[in-house]
């Protein structure tokens, strides 16, 4: 149907699970962007876009079918992570003095949300204007995290056909809480190769700098003379999985990804401090190869509980966790 918002809405049957869990996909479409949405992960499969001639292409890689999705897990393609996405060291971290201890997914780490974060877990979905809106109940003790969760994430299209993402959750007990979209982009299309050489601007002049385990030391690196400048645009090279610490709110997007190719723009707008740069290089072929797409995930920073110096990810009763990323596209 369309709603108000000119945006046309539609869902449809996607597969079902194991337990017998029905999947939909839901497609939002508008001013030349159309996105497809799935209840399983919260998964963006697909975002079409056109390029300077109009041609529309997708640039999300995603996976043809719900089997494929569980089996590729590890990627988290285009998934919706949480409760907190990135690293949390020693999968444990402490809360008004109680330690509080974590399923570890990455050697003595947690990463994304543990065994079965929720990437993996069925959203409910209702049409709202624009688009869609998931939700979720996360319980008490889910994965090791205190509090039970209350969360819904509205896909919608905006004017000009932006993909707007807004996460909002309360909990019942104090917790901490940082969620973040996992889609890797490509825009000369998702199944052109290796996404390198596009061009990429992060509005951030420090990075937080990781130890072996990819965790954080606690330092904050100036970006000047070092890899980590993209304060104005370049080419992505290889070989990242950092956090970035965004500039302040100004008038720019927080990044902003061009292919000179095709002329396709994705621009990156968020409430969070920060964007974790993943180039995907240890991706194999199975389905994707190496750098196949660029992952821009806004977030709180990485081991943000165990790190008083950062900006906390700390989520008490009474409060509302709100949390907005803009993804908007266009040429050049």
């Amino acid at each position: 149907m369309e709603t108000r918002s000119n945006t046309v809405v539609g869902t449809e049957h996607f597969g079902t699970l194991g337990d017998g869990t029905a999947v939909h996909r839901w497609t939002l479409e508008r001013d030349g962007t159309r996105v497809r949405v799935l209840t399983y992960g919260g998964i963006v499969q697909s975002a079409e876009v056109p390029d300077r001639d109009g041609a529309r292409d997708d640039i999300a890689l995603g996976l043809p079918d719900l089997a494929s999705y569980q089996e590729y897990t590890g990627p988290y393609f285009g998934a919706l992570v949480g409760r907190y996405a990135n690293r949390i060291g020693g999968a444990a971290f402490e809360l008004d003095g109680r330690t509080h201890h974590l399923t570890r997914n990455e050697g003595r780490n947690h990463v994304h949300g543990g065994a079965c974060g929720f990437d993996k877990r069925v959203w409910d979905a209702r049409e709202v204007e624009g688009g869609v809106e998931l939700s979720l109940v996360s319980a008490d003790g889910e994965e090791g995290f205190p509090g039970r969760v209350e969360l819904t994430a509205a896909y919608t299209l905006d004017q000009g056909g932006a993909l707007r993402i807004a996460y909002r959750a309360v909990t019942d007990a104090p917790t901490v809480l940082n969620l973040t979209n996992h889609t890797y982009w490509n825009l000369a299309g998702a199944g052109s190769g290796s996404a390198l050489g596009q061009r990429l601007r992060i509005a951030a002049g420090a990075v937080t700098p990781v130890d072996a385990e990819s965790l954080p030391t606690g330092e904050f690196l100036p970006v000047e003379g070092t890899r980590f400048d993209f304060r104005e645009p370049r080419p992505v090279t290889g070989e990242y999985d950092h956090n970035f610490v965004l500039d302040a709110p100004g008038p720019l997007p927080a990044a902003e990804l061009h292919d000179e190719v095709s002329g396709r723009v994705l621009t990156v707008t968020t409430t969070e401090p920060g964007l974790q740069l993943y180039t995907a290089d240890h991706f194999d072929g199975r389905p994707f190869g190496p750098c196949a797409g660029i992952a821009l995930e806004t977030q709180h920073f990485p081991d943000s509980p165990n790190r008083p110096e950062f900006p906390s990810t700390v989520l008490r009763p009474g409060e509302e966790y709100v949390s907005t990323t803009v993804y908007g596209f266009s040429v050049r």
